[in-house]
């Protein structure tokens, strides 16, 4: 049985992993997340582990570099790049490259993976109600983006953490044909929360906050399970996978 628990309000895609995000009133949902949504990324080349992308929790400032423009060849792919300096520069051009390296102090290079590349499921939603009260706590201003969802859910009579309730559960957005993703576990966070996505500068506090309130865990993650639209404005249904 569905029950509905709360609306749409903010829908975000980040074309490139770590940078800034995209916020966009409507997104297609595929099988691999929101279309577009860090499909590209900046690869460590001395790495040989299993996790060789660069992200912020190595170089903080990546947070305020912001992607934009349209490729001919698809769309919700960036060309440029505004650097946290002000700089636009191509995104797959020699100078962003160096730039970045020289940040890291080792070697990068931008790689593009057509299914994503995502830390633990292809699709994060959080509540409003989730991250007010850890950025209230914590003494910060109210900032969405220091969370990276993909999805921001208005839930109707929702205490905070009331997301840990919809683990196990099928989430369907829209009608009742809409799109469906099956919420495979909690978002255990890490120092990402922490950087001011203007500046890269980190609060720690912040994260201190979401493991006083939560054991660390602020809003969940899923597995797609029924393609469709995502739209700003829809009702959000929850009932058992």
């Amino acid at each position: 049985m569905r029950r509905r628990i709360g609306t749409v309000t903010h829908l975000f895609r980040y074309p490139v992993k770590s940078m800034a995000g995209v916020g966009v009133e409507a997104a297609m949902l595929g099988w691999h997340g929101i279309e577009g949504d860090r499909r590209l990324a900046f690869r460590r080349m001395e790495e040989r582990g299993g996790f060789p992308w660069l992200s912020a929790s190595r170089v903080a400032e990546l947070v305020a570099y912001r992607p934009f423009g349209e490729a001919e060849a698809d769309p919700l792919l960036p060309t440029h790049v505004r650097t946290p300096e002000g700089q636009e520069l191509p995104l797959a051009g020699a100078e962003l490259q160096q730039a970045l390296s020289r940040r890291y102090g080792s070697a990068v290079e931008l790689m593009h993976l057509s299914r994503g590349i995502f830390d633990d499921a292809a699709l994060s939603v959080i509540a409003t109600v989730t991250m007010r009260e850890i950025m209230a706590a914590s003494g910060r201003p109210m900032d969405t983006r220091r969370f990276r969802p993909n999805v921001v859910v208005d839930a109707e009579g929702g205490a905070p953490f009331v997301e840990d309730e919809w683990v196990g559960q099928r989430l369907t957005f829209g009608g009742i044909d809409g799109p469906a993703a099956s919420v495979t576990q909690r978002d255990k966070r890490c120092v990402m929360i922490n950087l001011d996505p203007d500046t890269g500068e980190s609060h720690a506090e912040v994260m201190k906050t979401a493991v006083r309130l939560n054991d660390n865990y602020a809003g969940i993650y899923a597995t797609v399970v029924r393609m469709g639209e995502l739209r700003v404005g829809q009702p959000v249904w929850l009932g058992v996978d």
